[in-house]
């Protein structure tokens, strides 16, 4: 009896050594090595930073805050050598780049040294994925967080997500929350699409009536496309400049930096409805399907109440590019990002077709054919983009007729895209429909509606984003990947983070760690926790694998 007591009190102190000294961190580090022995982590333990290192201090209280109820005191430096029980933040030249950071956990200190802020930051959310996933553990006492060190940066310059707002419209404090997740994961670029066809998001002082009538529609359809009924709610929104300025500082904090995408010249159906001028046909009423179920009058330039594609689009005239330079003048006065995203996707060409304007303009202009009209349309803007000292990022629709010389392509409709721009010198991030949709479908049952596809965790976290026809020197000119949230079937939050959770944590790895560091099964067997940590933050996601 005795020897079996002690065995089993052996197996029991493997276990809690086992539990105390495994961690899952996501994205994976670069380097990780556990060592032997713990740092007791509570509400007694200080912050050590300089005046560099306090925002990253304040940051780290922030979320300490907003998950566990609590903040720890702060120190501009360590009053006594000898003492422990600290967390250090320190700038040094310790790292070779802003975005690398290390970490050593010894049992009476924390170290995240970094050459950069930046660096310091993703330290820090390393750190809080070294905290429970349950508030109540470390709410009275205190929590061993193993001693281990690391060594960390990201594989890829460019880590993206998207959301798009244009279909359906989400708060400011979801959007908030929504950068918070991306801050967690690592990601640094948040592509907010602002405008499309049932809705114009973004406060144009010089044009008002792009958010009094164009942020609004009289109905959405019920159902999948072309919808069963339509629920007849007159429903939309947009965001203010004062809120807009409030989140970019928001995102700025947290290292993220925010793409605005103004959609042209298609998928402007919310912008001609506020100012038909924008049509080549602007007397005609909006061509709306037999089919679509529809609320309020058909007359007129209306906000469409369905999803796909329409082909009332922008008139490449005078009066249209000076509309779109001023509202990019107050876009770009609200965004730092060197990026515009001015879209260029699934522009029909049937307006144009049948305009005689823009048949002389084909012609004026020696241009081929209405692919070519799009070609000089998109590097007009460029030019008057680039003249301001931005570039512009368009969907891989902008290759055809010409590519815009300073473009950056995001190569949607597959790979093939992105090859052929990095093949001509020209940056690309990847985000092929196959691999990084977040709007397709998880499981093949799901039961909510979702537009179609299907593409489960595992996918996603395979994903390579350096496509393997390209040589090495080719290969330099994919910036990163990007998931993208298009929301036709995403009318509340919860079905956003139910799509997005756990895909968005798999892509994040994708896009951090090396790609040899990489293992499917050492990441489902996460599973658990990282589902642990969604509920920490009051967050719906799906179990599906």
């Amino acid at each position: 009896m005795k020897k079996f007591f002690l065995i089993a009190s052996f197996f029991m102190y493997a276990f809690t050594f086992a539990q105390t000294n495994t961690v899952n961190i996501i994205p994976a580090p670069v380097e990780l090595k556990m060592n032997t022995g713990n740092f007791s982590f509570n509400h007694s333990t200080q912050i050590i930073a300089a005046g560099s290192e306090m925002h990253e201090a304040k940051m780290f209280n922030f979320y300490l805050k907003k998950l566990y109820g609590f903040a720890l005191p702060v120190k501009s430096k360590l009053e006594n050598s000898k003492s422990g029980n600290v967390i250090i933040l320190e700038l040094t030249k310790s790292t070779d780049r802003k975005d690398a950071y290390n970490m050593a956990v010894e049992s009476n200190k924390i170290l995240i040294s970094s050459t950069g802020n930046e660096g310091l930051f993703y330290g820090i959310q390393t750190l809080l994925q070294l905290l429970p996933e349950n508030k109540t553990e470390i709410a009275e006492r205190t929590f061993e967080i193993p001693q281990l060190s690391i060594k960390d940066y990201p594989r890829f310059q460019y880590r993206g997500m998207h959301l798009d707002v244009g279909r359906h419209f989400f708060g400011v404090d979801f959007i908030k929350k929504y950068i918070d997740y991306l801050a967690y994961y690592k990601f640094n670029n948040f592509h907010w699409h602002l405008t499309e066809d049932q809705g114009w998001r973004i406060e144009i002082k010089r044009y008002p009536r792009l958010t009094s009538v164009g942020g609004f529609r009289n109905g959405t359809i019920i159902g999948h496309y072309p919808g069963a009924g339509n629920d007849s709610i007159h429903s939309g929104g947009f965001y203010t400049q004062e809120q807009i300025k409030e989140i970019v500082k928001y995102a700025q904090d947290r290292f993220i930096t925010i793409i605005p995408e103004i959609e042209m010249p298609g998928h402007s159906s919310a912008a001609i409805a506020a100012y038909p001028q924008l049509s080549c046909f602007p007397d005609e009423s909006t061509k709306i399907s037999d089919k679509t179920p529809w609320a309020g009058s058909r007359n007129g330039k209306q906000v469409q109440q369905t999803w796909g594609v329409f082909e009332d689009v922008y008139c490449p005239s005078e009066y249209t590019f000076k509309f779109l330079e001023n509202v990019l003048d107050e876009v770009m006065k609200l965004f730092p990002s060197k990026y515009i995203h001015i879209g260029g996707d699934e522009c029909p060409k049937t307006a144009w077709k049948r305009s005689a304007f823009c048949q002389k303009l084909i012609k004026d202009k020696n241009l081929k054919d209405e692919h070519g009209l799009q070609s000089y349309f998109i590097q007009r803007i460029e030019k008057y983009l680039n003249s301001k000292g931005r570039s512009i990022i368009g969907w891989d629709e902008i290759l055809e007729g010409g590519l815009a010389p300073n473009a950056t392509v995001m190569s949607w409709r597959g790979e093939e895209g992105g090859i052929a721009a990095a093949q001509q010198k020209h940056d690309v991030i990847m985000t092929p429909g196959t691999y990084v949709y977040f709007d397709h479908s998880q499981t093949k049952n799901e039961d909510s509606v979702t537009i179609g596809g299907y593409l489960p965790l595992e996918k996603v976290y395979n994903y390579e984003p350096v496509p393997k026809e390209l040589t090495d020197e080719e290969a330099k000119y994919v910036l990163g990947a990007q998931g993208n949230v298009w929301t036709e079937y995403m009318g509340y939050v919860s079905k956003v983070e139910y799509m997005i959770f756990p895909r968005m944590s798999a892509l994040s790895e994708v896009l951090w760690s090396p790609k040899e560091n990489r293992n499917w099964k050492e990441f489902s067997d996460k599973l658990p926790d990282i589902y642990k940590r969604y509920e920490l933050w009051g967050a719906n996601y799906s179990k599906a694998q």
